[in-house]
């Protein structure tokens, strides 16, 4: 078991804006969507919460603070329920919330990429390790993907990257990693390159959205130049913090809802719904129905 300081933060990066999404997030952000009956932040909270997150640090922009709301006690609508004896609707708001003083928001003003935004959050997270989950991916598995990093971190220390395996011609699509010595639960990450040239990947292992990472990160995201698309790129400040620190990656092998892909969204409320004993019986038949038509 190796000496490592223990993960108790999580960091969110919820301020994109959401085009890909548009008109819907001109003014509902991205992350409020539901996938069912549910935003997709909960989802990923949930899993964080589940990995043993106690404090969870969101970095916002303009026009997100109704997650903020979300996030807090809304008095109207609970002594509403109270009222009408909605018990079962109150436990349930109840337990989505974090313990109070748990839940932290800061800003990034500019959209200057991913590497920026998790240097916003640079203060509250202070000299600690930390989690950051990105906001649009959902993750669905026996056990959470950040639940099985952090048994992993458990035993390696250092910094931890969930990934997951795709189709070798796909690889240039990603974030690839080179997999070195096996470990259990994952393996010793040798190389990381962002989008290979067709041919080229050391592997077909790709970068989910899932880290754990060591508060050093910080300062070199402060000087960290530009990169792809004129923004802080995180993989450009993880790849010289690999110079003086070990990364390993965690081999998630669940499902992976891409939420900021219209195609990926469809997807997860179909497959969460009929997941849902309350759900499936009334959109099982229309959804076969609906399949047989395409053939």
């Amino acid at each position: 078991m190796v000496q490592h300081n223990k993960l108790r933060k999580a960091v969110f990066p919820v301020a994109g804006l959401g085009t890909r999404f548009l008109p819907a997030t001109k003014a509902v952000p991205k992350e409020m969507l539901t996938v069912v009956d549910k935003p997709v932040i909960q989802y990923v909270v949930d899993e964080a919460a589940e990995a043993g997150i106690e404090h969870f640090v969101f970095v916002t922009g303009r026009g997100k603070g109704v997650i903020e709301d979300y996030f807090d006690i809304q008095f109207e609508l609970e002594q509403t329920l109270k009222a009408r004896n909605k018990n079962a609707e109150l436990t349930l708001l109840s337990g989505l919330l974090p313990k109070a003083g748990s839940a932290s928001f800061t800003r990034q003003q500019e959209p200057l990429g991913l590497g920026h935004a998790v240097w916003c959050a640079r203060d509250i997270v202070g000299g600690e390790p930390f989690a950051l989950l990105l906001p649009d991916m959902i993750m669905r598995a026996e056990k959470g993907c950040l639940k099985g990093m952090v048994e992993l971190y458990g035993k390696t220390g250092g910094n931890v990257i969930a990934v997951e395996e795709c189709a070798p011609d796909q690889a240039h699509k990603y974030g690839i990693v080179g997999v070195g010595e096996q470990l259990e639960g994952g393996f010793r990450i040798t190389e990381m390159v962002e989008k290979p040239a067709r041919g080229t990947a050391p592997s077909n292992f790709f970068i989910n959205g899932r880290y754990i990472l060591q508060p050093e990160i910080f300062a070199i995201l402060e000087t960290q130049e530009r990169g792809a698309g004129n923004e802080i790129q995180l993989t450009d400040g993880m790849l010289k913090l690999a110079k003086t620190q070990a990364f390993a990656g965690y081999h998630f092998k669940g499902q992976t809802f891409d939420c900021g892909a219209k195609d990926g969204f469809i997807l997860a409320n179909v497959s969460f719904a009929i997941e849902r004993a309350d759900i499936r019986p009334m959109i099982e038949e229309p959804l076969k129905a609906l399949l047989a038509a395409l053939k």
